[in-house]
């Protein structure tokens, strides 16, 4: 709100100092509100604070579904680096990530080794047989794991999780039955929105936000 003490500076010259002190006293202001959740997402707190584990597919959810091919016969995929941060702090957290992606790339396997996942299945279109085993190898109960999909090869797995999650670009039949649909399309952000609303919900959210100044 002004401060009518507060003198206002000509067109095109410097603030007072005056001006500069409001201007960072509602700064200061606006970081402490709350950030807004819907109700959805509410909801959702107290299944995402059993998650241990985050799996993905990729095309489509890593990425925004493009895939460019090179000369050499290879593929070129973009991801997103505010994703790959919201990941690297999620497995900080304790939280282990995979990726299981029907397609085989290069470019798949060096942003899983980037990022230090635990888990990479690549070529490998019966997600659910996948699912199975890593359940096997890990002993994680359905309800300790998280799965995001965008397409029909997804549905099998997104019935079996215990938290469901869609980017917004999924196909109709994967966002009416999946627990959560993101704001965020694949590669925009969507999967960065999924790991904080885990963080949120094993409440540590406002800690790591805190440690980064936030």
């Amino acid at each position: 709100m002004d401060d009518p003490t507060c003198p206002t500076s000509k067109p095109g010259g410097y603030p007072s100092d005056c001006e500069l002190t409001q201007a960072l006293r509602e700064r200061a202001m606006e970081r402490k509100k709350p950030i807004q959740r819907n109700e959805q997402w509410k909801t959702l707190l107290p299944r995402a604070k059993q998650i241990q584990l985050l799996l993905l597919d990729v095309d489509g959810v890593l990425t925004d579904g493009t895939i460019v091919y090179t000369e050499g016969g290879g593929e070129s995929k973009g991801f997103n680096t505010q994703d790959g941060f919201g990941l690297r702090i999620l497995q900080d957290s304790g939280v282990d990530v995979g990726l299981i992606t029907a397609r085989t790339s290069e470019a798949v396997k060096r942003r899983a080794a980037d990022l230090g996942f635990a888990h990479l299945y690549q070529g490998r279109k019966d997600k659910q047989a996948v699912y199975e085993e890593i359940l096997t190898t890990t002993g994680l109960r359905p309800l300790q794991t998280a799965y995001m999909g965008d397409d029909w090869l997804d549905l099998p797995l997104l019935g079996r999780v215990g938290l469901a999650a869609a980017p917004a670009n999924a196909v109709a039949e994967v966002r009416q039955r999946v627990d959560y649909v993101c704001k965020q399309s694949g590669g925009h952000g969507a999967v960065r929105e999924l790991c904080e609303l885990i963080l949120e919900g094993r409440g540590q959210f406002s800690a790591l936000l805190a440690s980064y100044g936030g």
